[in-house]
């Protein structure tokens, strides 16, 4: 009887940590989603006003902000990079990606980051059009 709920212990320990690791998996890919929709926002708000526009990237904060000047923070555990063009970097504190009248871009990398998973929302200099990679379901 004793090793019975042991084994029954042991079999719910296990199916805790691994919808923890589900939750926590699925929160930072909406997270991704959420910061691509917000990109797209930024680059549509550039089309339909007829002038530039700018995507900030809060490195140390870990925060952006987009066309509405709202700040959006990151799920707690995710590390945060951005590669981007050298002259929207500031001091390593604040990332850009820039928008432009015409649809197009500055381009650029956010890469979201949580254990060995990554996440790249890449942004096409020529045409602006973002899009999400997830390594973990191309490996």
């Amino acid at each position: 009887m004793l090793a019975v709920i042991i084994l029954i212990g042991v079999a719910a320990a296990a199916v805790s940590i691994s919808v923890a690791h589900g939750l926590a998996s699925a929160r930072i890919n909406a997270a991704a989603g959420e910061l691509a929709a917000a990109l797209r926002a930024t680059r549509t708000q550039a089309i339909v006003h007829g002038e530039q526009r700018i995507f900030q990237v809060d490195m140390h904060g870990e925060f952006y902000r987009g066309a509405d000047q709202r700040d959006v923070h990151l799920p707690k555990g995710l590390e945060l990079s951005v590669t981007s063009a050298a002259s929207d970097q500031s001091g390593g504190d604040i990332a850009r990606i820039r928008f432009f009248p015409d649809g197009s871009s500055t381009g650029g990398r956010i890469t979201l980051r949580s254990g060995q998973r990554e996440w790249h929302v890449n942004v096409s200099w020529l045409t602006g059009a973002i899009s999400i990679f997830d390594t973990a379901q191309h490996s």
